[in-house]
């Protein structure tokens, strides 16, 4: 049974924690953040302020780091040079040298790490892949996708608000769709942006030209409190496939509407998956790579690099 150990207890670990307290093959032995009243939300585990501590005290075969985004290579590199096996959310790092040093310290103690990445891990995004793959509607072409949303509140010592330490949009949230392209599609041959910046408010339109075909995404920080929506709209030659509020619709050119991720629907498609949870479909998959000794290619140092490269030159 492998062991695990979660740094970090804001927001996002409300999405790790309880992945890994439904899966019978692993046991969450402890929960760590410098807030303990952080870590008590999670009760049945044991809490830590200290990480140093929690590593001495316990052997951990999987640390996951859900900390703010400027403390994942350092905890990271802590952990694997104790031998231990790592899950950091994304992004990887802000800065692109980072890339090596962690993936160098993985393979020089033998451990295993991957950064969370999840929209490759999210059915909806899956469907949309092997239908490119399959070219079952023909070629892609155009697509748009968006992750919008207001400015972030709380966070520890207001990090989001210091684009030193979070990266602001870029890396916070258009990293989720630009890494999922890169992915899907490979590299662009170009990209385009316009932005909007101000001190209580960020968003960011860009347009990533590839040979026949060109995406159009939008990321936001608003200063009004608009609720956080994403999703995307891709233009086949034979298809329109929708992911929107009511879910992933295909409409295809005879006019059938297809829903691929809800099961017992009319006009099921070859694409059908059963509706899932992301965050426990990545975990999941790097405990069995773990488990069974399997590398780690769902998520790979060549792809973070250059989705770094390109966010990199948003903040410049």
């Amino acid at each position: 049974m492998l062991k695990i150990g979660v740094v970090g207890c804001g927001g996002i670990s409300g999405a790790h924690v309880p992945s890994w307290e439904k899966m019978e093959d692993v046991d969450l032995v402890a929960v760590c953040d410098i807030r303990p009243e952080k870590a008590e939300r999670y009760p049945g585990h044991k809490c830590y302020t200290d990480f140093d501590k929690m590593l001495e005290e316990n052997d951990f075969d999987i640390i996951d780091i859900c900390l703010p985004t400027f403390l994942h290579c350092e905890f990271a590199v802590k952990a694997m040079n104790r031998g231990i096996n790592v899950l950091s959310e994304k992004p990887i790092s802000l800065k692109e040298s980072d890339v090596d040093l962690l993936y160098s310290t993985a393979e020089k103690n033998k451990v295993k790490f991957m950064v969370a990445q999840v929209l490759r891990f999210w059915n909806e995004y899956e469907v949309l892949k092997q239908i490119y793959d399959s070219k079952k509607y023909g070629k892609l072409l155009s697509g748009s996708m968006w992750r919008l949303g207001g400015y972030p509140s709380g966070g520890w010592n207001n990090w989001y608000y210091d684009k030193k330490l979070s990266g602001s949009i870029p890396f916070d949230l258009h990293i989720h769709d630009l890494d999922f392209m890169l992915y899907a599609f490979g590299e662009p041959k170009n990209v385009s942006l316009n932005r909007k910046e101000l001190p209580d408010q960020d968003y960011l339109s860009a347009v990533y030209n590839y040979d026949d075909f060109f995406i159009t995404a939008e990321a936001s920080w608003f200063k009004a409190g608009y609720p956080f929506y994403m999703g995307f709209r891709f233009q086949f030659e034979e298809a329109v496939l929708a992911f929107e509020r009511d879910g992933l619709t295909i409409y295809d050119c005879n006019g059938n509407k297809i829903k691929p991720c809800e099961s017992g629907t009319e006009n099921e498609s070859d694409f059908e998956l059963p509706s899932s949870d992301a965050y426990a479909n990545e975990i999941r998959y790097f405990a069995d790579c773990v488990n069974e000794n399997k590398p780690v290619e769902k998520v790979t140092a060549e792809s973070l690099l250059a989705v770094l490269k390109i966010l990199t030159g948003f903040n410049e």
